[in-house]
């Protein structure tokens, strides 16, 4: 056996370990750049007035949540917008006035919102 050959070739794979390493590397930064370009394309910007209609998102915990239940609450009148996307909401009814963030926030196009429970009945036919 020949231990300087053995040497050098353990050196090499090494090397060539620590290039393949550093080329990881380098991938992983690109597919990250790539992927946070495409979610920064897809994102609406969202612009709210003061006098303006939204529905504000519900986030609380809740032990036995409805599936079919919206989480989006409302409607709110839009009182200001501070900077920073915080926005001040109002209830129709003047009760009072809240802050919430603005990514919590989306505009109501009108609509009745029926809070009332159905029932169906499916009859074996």
């Amino acid at each position: 056996m020949d231990l300087e050959a053995a040497g050098k070739k353990r050196l090499l794979q090494l090397n060539e370990l620590d290039e393949s390493r550093l080329h990881s590397y380098e991938n992983a930064k690109l597919y990250k750049e790539k992927t946070k370009r495409w979610h920064d394309k897809h994102i609406k910007p969202r612009h709210f007035e003061s006098g303006q209609q939204v529905l504000s998102f519900n986030s609380r915990l809740r032990l036995f949540p409805g599936k079919l239940k919206s989480r989006w609450t409302g409607p709110f009148e839009v009182v200001r917008v501070t900077p920073y996307s915080a926005i001040e909401l109002r209830a129709l009814n003047g009760e009072r006035n809240f802050l919430v963030n603005g990514h919590r926030v989306k505009q109501y196009w009108g609509g009745i919102i029926d809070r009332e429970k159905t029932k169906v009945v499916l009859a074996d036919e």
